[in-house]
């Protein structure tokens, strides 16, 4: 590193509002403590006023009220280049991290103080899910779907337009439709709180209604028209999209699914330590039974996913409930039996 970038990175750090001491900012440019005070002089010599504050948590930083000349970047410019450094820290291993992180300082140092404070809360409103292992839970078809390419840019729209009205602080007017219930919903008012992207798929989150309570998402592939309402209420402050993360939102989505119509299934403890894993059903019940089995519970209304996942867990596995579903699975696998000559 030079010493222009050094320099840079400096007041970078400075501008955090936190002393910073001489040995703590010799370590993160691995220099000599004297050379830091040599870029000290430096700066003060050009005109920026670091100051020196004695003391045990002492140390150097910048007066208050300084700030860099912005550049030309809008919000909407900021938060495409602040997306993709939040999804890097979801990555299992992120190349180049300690230049990510001054990426950023330097992205939002560089900003309008307005608009750097909005930047700063992107981390609790932009939420990215790891990749699991997706083993056997399949999508359903949907026959009002758009072609894939046409598909895929309206959804990046559906997207924009719901994170324009995060960082506007307006409320959403949102239509939607999913192939579970056969026909659009009436549209609804939302007043936006982040998105999630999950399995390759983004998920829109808001309250319905201004209704407060427990936010609803919406796949945002689905959503069939999208416009823009009135203010929001002050009370969006509160709302951080990590207590949605690591599949919180499916699991309670599941605990819905379940008091509609509950799939019981038996089957041996190695199979149901595979499913724990599963990104769907490692959200459903999971509890020991008496001859040492387990049995998972998860709310499923079509007998054929049931069915065939149950082909799948292999020897072992015993659907108990819903019990007039037994014939169905038993008939299925007589079929499949007497095509391998049994």
């Amino acid at each position: 590193m030079n010493s222009l970038d050094r320099a840079l990175g400096m007041l970078l750090l400075l501008r955090g509002g936190r002393p910073v001491s001489a040995a703590e900012l010799a370590r993160r440019f691995e220099v000599s403590t004297r050379t830091i005070y040599r870029d000290v002089e430096a700066l003060s010599a050009l005109g920026v006023p670091v100051e020196a504050e004695m003391g045990r948590t002492g140390g150097f930083r910048l007066r208050e009220g300084f700030f860099l000349p912005p550049v030309t970047l809008g919000p909407e410019e900021a938060v495409s280049l602040l997306l993709g450094l939040i999804l890097m820290r979801r990555l299992r291993v992120m190349p180049f991290p300690a230049e990510a992180e001054m990426a950023e300082r330097k992205l939002l140092a560089a900003l309008p103080e307005d608009t750097r404070r909005l930047m700063e809360r992107a981390s609790r409103l932009i939420g990215f899910e790891r990749l699991p292992p997706d083993l056997l839970h399949p999508e359903r078809d949907d026959p009002l779907a758009r072609p894939r390419g046409e598909a895929d840019e309206e959804e990046a729209r559906v997207v924009g337009r719901f994170l324009r009205a995060i960082l506007a602080r307006s409320r959403a007017r949102i239509r939607y439709r999913s192939p579970y219930r056969g026909e659009e919903e009436p549209v609804r008012e939302v007043e936006p709180r982040g998105i999630v992207w999950d399995r390759d798929r983004w998920y829109l989150v808001g309250d319905v209604e201004v209704v407060p309570g427990e936010p609803r998402m919406w796949r945002a592939d689905r959503v069939v028209e999208i416009g823009s309402g009135p203010a929001m209420r002050p009370t969006a402050e509160g709302f951080d999209v990590a207590s949605l993360l690591d599949r919180k939102w499916l699991g309670k989505a599941m605990e819905r699914w379940r008091s509609g119509g509950t799939v019981r299934i038996a089957l041996p403890p190695a199979r149901a330590e595979l499913l724990r894993r599963d990104w769907y059903y490692g959200q459903a019940a999971f509890e020991e039974l008496p001859d040492g089995r387990v049995a998972m519970s998860y709310g499923e209304s079509d007998p054929e996913l049931a069915a065939a996942l149950l082909r799948w867990l292999g020897p072992g596995a015993e659907l108990l409930e819903p019990a007039e579903w037994r014939a169905g699975v038993a008939a299925g696998l007589r079929e499949l039996l007497e095509a391998h000559g049994g």
